[in-house]
């Protein structure tokens, strides 16, 4: 459902069509709610079908036609209720935390690769979020410039300051990764200083070979 909400938050604004909903979607809902191109076009068939949203055509050059999208007061209602109603948390799926968890099974080299490239993959999300934080205090974000203008001078305060809010978090979490892997880095050496080398090991299988291995 926190696609169909992120698109209600988008046509709320004002109409689009498909294609300019994939590009708005890219460069500001999309930094907290990944959906690739091939969800958004059926999601948007469910939102009208379910009368959330009304299609539109409209002429395009001589012969060609668009398809813009309007929201509808049941699709007002429905996010309005969403945004008051109690959030629900979805079950932790972190495959860099689940690895982690197992950094003894590989080798010192392999852990490190591993730490490294967290390192480097936090670090270009925190660039991008910083850059989206000065484009929030510069107002030259293009969705938030769009927001502002349909949004009432008395609330432009407010819809500045919560877009930074969001972007302040993303920003958090990114600090908190890099700086949990560089602790990671910091593991590997001392426990290679403490222990020496340690090499990937394969698990034991279970049936007579391994009873006779791990008898006595």
């Amino acid at each position: 459902m926190s696609l169909r909400n992120a698109l209600l938050a988008l046509l709320r604004v004002g109409p689009l069509s498909g294609y300019e909903l994939q590009k708005q979607f890219s460069v500001s809902v999309g930094h907290v709610w990944h959906a690739p191109d091939s969800q958004i076009y059926p999601e948007l068939r469910k939102m009208e079908a379910a009368g959330l949203i009304r299609g539109e055509e409209q002429v395009r050059g001589e012969r060609g036609t668009r398809r813009v999208y309007h929201v509808t007061e049941a699709g007002d209602r429905a996010f309005l209720d969403w945004m008051e109603s109690p959030l629900e948390y979805s079950r932790v799926r972190d495959p860099a935390h689940l690895r982690a968890a197992y950094l003894e099974t590989t080798t010192p080299e392999a852990a490190r690769e591993f730490l490294r490239s967290h390192v480097e993959q936090w670090q270009g999300e925190l660039e991008q979020w910083e850059g989206e934080l000065r484009r929030i205090d510069a107002v030259d974000n293009p969705m938030l410039v769009r927001r502002l203008v349909a949004t009432p001078p008395e609330q432009h305060e407010r819809t500045i300051a919560f877009k930074r809010f969001a972007y302040e978090g993303l920003v958090d979490r990114a600090r908190g990764e890099i700086e949990w892997a560089r602790r990671g880095l910091a593991l590997v050496d001392e426990l290679e200083a403490s222990s020496g080398a340690w090499t990937a090991w394969t698990a034991i299988s279970s049936g007579p070979e391994a009873s006779e291995r791990a008898a006595p």
